[in-house]
């Protein structure tokens, strides 16, 4: 799996139209820690997560201040192209792994 960009222009059509879990990461081109999350999140999320995208915060501002993100890399789930959580975790496998799980058990959250 790899990740697909999204700007403000495709973002909510493209995950309105993708069923399952989709896990979006806001990044951004000057941010190291999200260049190595994009190398080690297709073997985290594999299985788990249907869809995986990637916003550029200095493309897509807009969406950055919807999602109201602060620190980069951010990362939220959506369900059946819905909003259901943002996603905190350490980038360890079985730490990932249990987050997603546990994000998805959880209701889902009210949209930024």
């Amino acid at each position: 799996m790899h990740l697909v960009e999204l700007t403000e222009f495709d973002f909510h059509p493209r995950l309105a139209h993708s069923a399952g879990v989709s896990l979006v990461m806001f990044s951004g081109p000057d941010c190291g820690s999200c260049r190595r999350l994009e190398t080690v999140l297709p073997a985290l999320i594999a299985g788990r997560v249907a869809h995986l995208y990637k916003v550029d915060v200095q493309v897509s501002t807009a969406l950055a201040r919807e999602y109201e993100v602060f620190h980069l890399p951010s990362l939220f789930l959506f369900v059946d192209g819905r909003f259901h959580a943002p996603l905190h975790a350490e980038s360890a496998p079985g730490i990932f792994a249990a987050a997603i799980e546990h994000a998805l058990r959880e209701p889902a959250h009210e949209e930024p």
